[in-house]
């Protein structure tokens, strides 16, 4: 499997104009001229691509669609591109360098898988194109402009921030169902012996999604972060143990949560309740006598 590190050497094999900067580059995809059957790759740089009246040839029967895909590094991008060369479109690629220099500006989404898309309204559609017009005018060589064409990459992170939220809330089922299966998925994982905790990166594999993607969906369903609902979980959990197991000692109780050590539990404990597993317990007890 190919790796490129860099865009030129990218955009050559796909048959996309030469990039003017290492750090950022901006275009229109051109389908007649893209090399449409590729080998498995990697790109060592993040890109947001906008493909407009897509049409897979897998599929020939359903209707084009518009969306916005996402690579990052560490991601393949299989075979080919599955695509009739009839739709059109932008792109926008990222250096990791400009990534961690300018992290506040960036979300979450830039790491989101190929089948994570969003997919857009034709109204989302033109006010990416008047973005992209923009990011255009200010993209030289020189860099002198470096600044306001980074303002205008901001811009396009906040749009697509928009879309995401009203994609998740036009089709509340299917997110809901991702939202109960991860919740079913915690109640599942301590129904089995556990040797560590629970982690994001744990259920978004066992859902096939990205970390990333599952996070902004519980987010937005939730009003919690995943790891909160991880975290407000186990807290439930380790109460049950506490109240329904007295034979059970802390550190028991520590190590059946999947903690590595029993400090730490009562330090997590401690920040999440109030009080340490033991005080919580001498109240349970109190409260049982009286």
């Amino acid at each position: 499997m190919k790796i490129f590190k860099d865009f030129a050497t990218y955009n050559e094999s796909l048959g996309i104009a030469a990039p003017l900067d290492n750090d950022i580059d901006v275009g229109y995809y051109d389908p007649p001229n893209i090399v449409l059957a590729t080998e498995p790759v990697q790109v060592d740089f993040y890109r947001i691509s906008i493909k407009i009246k897509y049409k897979r040839k897998s599929t020939p029967l359903r209707e084009p669609e518009t969306a916005i895909f996402f690579n990052s590094p560490d991601l393949v991008i299989p075979p080919g591109w599955d695509a009739e060369p009839t739709y059109t479109g932008m792109y926008l690629q990222l250096s990791k360098k400009v990534i961690e220099e300018n992290r506040f500006l960036f979300k979450t989404y830039l790491d989101y898988g190929q089948h994570e898309a969003l997919f857009l309204k034709d109204e989302e559609v033109e006010e990416i194109k008047d973005v992209f017009r923009l990011m255009l005018n200010y993209y030289e060589e020189e860099k002198k402009h470096f600044a306001v064409l980074l303002s205008y990459v901001n811009v396009l992170i906040c749009l697509v921030e928009a879309f995401y939220k009203r994609q998740f809330s036009t089709d509340p089922k299917q997110y809901n169902r991702i939202v109960s299966d991860f919740q079913q998925g915690l109640v599942d994982y301590y129904n089995q012996p556990v040797k560590r905790l629970p982690t994001v990166l744990y259920f978004a594999e066992k859902l096939g999604l990205t970390s990333n993607y599952l996070g902004d969906i519980v987010k937005h369903f939730t009003h919690k972060s995943a790891l909160e609902n991880i975290h407000e979980f186990v807290i439930k959990k380790a109460k049950e143990l506490l109240a329904k197991n007295a034979e059970m000692n802390t550190t028991q109780v520590a190590y059946e949560l999947g903690f590595e050590y029993p400090n730490y539990f009562s330090k997590f404990f401690k920040k999440m309740v109030g009080s340490t597993p033991k005080e919580y317990r001498t109240k349970l007890d109190t409260k049982l006598q009286n």
